[in-house]
């Protein structure tokens, strides 16, 4: 009986969700030499599908420009299904803050590399990312926003 409240922590599965690829400028901005930009933004995302099943995506957004011209741009969703069962609440905002993404994010790493290499460009690498810093700044920011927030009074 013991066993039922072992935690569990199993992934399911670890799938492309969602990928886009847009060159606006081709074929004219090719025959540019100018060196573009290169902006990455990312994102995670975390979703209950079942009980003690979460999906968990991150997102890439990498966008080249020169001057106010889009080279490229490439948003890319990598998600991930996990069994989650068992785990105090205090242990749920890491592991799917923090162990989810850091499973995801190389396979999303892997995949904007190839679109942009298929795409005709040389590969952009997405930095590694420290998930536990990114999680732990998300949990300051809606602390110090909740500390912010005026209370409502009841009269």
């Amino acid at each position: 009986m013991s066993d039922q409240q072992d935690p569990v922590f199993q992934i399911q599965r670890v799938y492309l969700k969602e990928a886009s690829l847009e060159q606006p400028n081709s074929p004219s901005i090719l025959l540019d030499p100018a060196q573009p930009s290169v902006e990455i933004q990312l994102g995670v995302e975390a979703n209950p599908v079942a009980e003690g099943i979460f999906e968990v995506a991150v997102t890439a957004t990498v966008q080249t420009k020169i001057g106010d011209k889009t080279v490229f741009l490439v948003e890319a969703k990598q998600a991930g299904i996990f069994e989650i069962r068992n785990m105090s609440e205090e242990q749920m905002g890491p592991i799917i803050g923090i162990a989810c993404p850091q499973i995801v994010y190389p396979y999303l790493r892997s995949n904007v590399a190839d679109i942009v290499q298929r795409a005709g460009f040389p590969q952009v690498h997405l930095a590694e990312i420290n998930f536990q810093a990114m999680y732990e700044q998300q949990q300051a920011n809606a602390a110090a926003a909740a500390a912010e927030a005026p209370t409502a009074t009841l009269q």
